[in-house]
């Protein structure tokens, strides 16, 4: 499947990505920021994820009710998020707003207002988001893992910050935050869907170009030192005990970037994932359970994830345990290794249909890789994979000085139990 993508870089350092599907009604159109939670320190956490709320609230040409009517009220939809890495303005609406939109993201990233009201109001609304994460286990579960697996650093740290760190939070530091962030060389506006790439090119050189260039942001490195071990239970009267059991990965261009992704395939992506068949289908021990894959500039992390009987918790996490054991001992069978790799590739090609996840492609990849990768690129990469890489991969990740669990939920009796069952060897 031929993709011809389009790139325009300006004399600033910004860059253009689209991708012209004539086929669409509509387009999707993001500005990436090169900045997110690890750009932080404990003085400043939260920053970039409170900027992102404040951006929506008014800018020099439109006020927070204009930026919201203008595209809801023909019919687009508009967001924002904001990550480890990168933060995003995105809309999607019909093909012939592409100017309104980006004129509208554009004042809202260049020119927010970011008023004393605005701040003291959203600074109400994400302690409240904060105390909301606090109460929902199957996310505050996740919190846990990662301050297990990059204990005192910035990745292990939650996006939205603490109450201490929230409360620190001045119209000040917002614009010196936003200054020395939001610049040029760490912008990629990313389009897809019924477009004229020169159109665009000449809009967003038109608005941006004044824009000074600077040097790349830089984050503080993750560092890794793990030599046995690590688990953190917290307490809790739930209906069920939630598990996010966690392992240090791969870089997000690593070599083996595939090969750990078919492994997410094989182990827990899909109702016919070995762990879904053997932990909830066979014994009944999990209502929900998978794993997932997390990657940043310079590590990564194998995730398993599930929601577990309260009576059954030492059992499951034993048995779960067990898979990724055997995983690591032998090679993946042929058929289900070339299962794993058709569930892989198809899930691209439907997500590529799409002008959001389309233009999201695009422009992360552009913002972390430096790269736009077509279809065609991912499809050859993936066919070069074989079985024994997935082993290699299995080996590398899960070791008992790699292993870290998070559990949250009434555990006191079990707790002894589970943590003498903690065994890869």
């Amino acid at each position: 499947m031929k993709m011809d993508y389009h790139k325009n870089v300006l004399a600033n350092g910004l860059r253009v990505v689209s991708y012209r599907m004539p086929q669409r009604e509509s387009f999707s159109l993001g500005i990436f920021i090169k900045v997110g939670g690890r750009y932080e320190n404990s003085q400043n956490k939260g920053m970039a994820h409170f900027l992102e709320h404040l951006l929506f609230k008014g800018s020099r040409d439109y006020s927070c009710r204009k930026i919201k009517e203008s595209i809801e009220g023909v019919g687009g939809s508009l967001n924002g998020f904001t990550s480890e890495e990168l933060t995003c303005y995105l809309v999607k609406m019909p093909s012939i707003y592409l100017e309104k939109a980006l004129n509208i993201l554009s004042d809202m990233v260049i020119r927010p207002k970011l008023s004393q009201v605005e701040i003291k109001k959203e600074r109400t609304v994400i302690l409240e988001e904060l105390k909301m994460y606090k109460d929902l286990p199957q996310s505050y579960v996740y919190e846990l893992l990662d301050e297990l697996l990059w204990p005192n650093q910035p990745l292990g740290a939650p996006i939205i910050g603490s109450v201490d760190s929230l409360l620190k939070v001045d119209r000040k530091g917002l614009l010196s935050f936003k200054n020395n962030y939001y610049n040029a060389s760490n912008m990629i506006i990313s389009a897809a869907g019924n477009i004229d790439e020169y159109k665009l090119d000449k809009m967003v050189s038109r608005i941006f170009s004044s824009l000074p260039k600077r040097k790349d942001n830089v984050f503080i490195k993750a560092r890794h030192g793990q030599d046995k071990t690590r688990i953190k239970v917290f307490h809790k009267d739930t209906e069920q005990t939630h598990m996010a059991l966690g392992f240090r990965g791969f870089r997000r261009g690593h070599p083996l970037r595939h090969a750990v992704g078919l492994l997410h395939v094989i182990l827990g992506a899909n109702m016919s994932s070995r762990l879904f068949n053997e932990v909830r289908e066979k014994r009944g021990l999990a209502y929900e359970i998978g794993t997932a894959v997390k990657r940043f500039y310079d590590t990564g992390a194998f995730l398993v994830h599930a929601g577990i009987d309260n009576r059954k918790v030492p059992d499951a996490v034993s048995l779960i345990l067990k898979e990724l054991v055997k995983v690591k001992e032998s090679l993946v069978k042929v058929g289900e290794f070339n299962r794993a790799k058709e569930f892989y590739i198809g899930q691209l090609r439907l997500g590529l249909e799409d002008t959001m996840e389309h233009m999201l492609w695009i422009g992360e990849t552009t913002a972390t890789l430096e790269k736009i990768y077509s279809l065609d690129n991912i499809i050859n990469e993936v066919n070069r994979v074989n079985r024994e890489d997935i082993l290699k991969c299995a080996r590398f990740l899960f070791k008992d000085n790699n292993l870290n669990l998070s559990l949250i939920g009434p555990l006191k009796g079990a707790e002894d139990k589970i943590r003498k069952g903690l065994n890869l060897s």
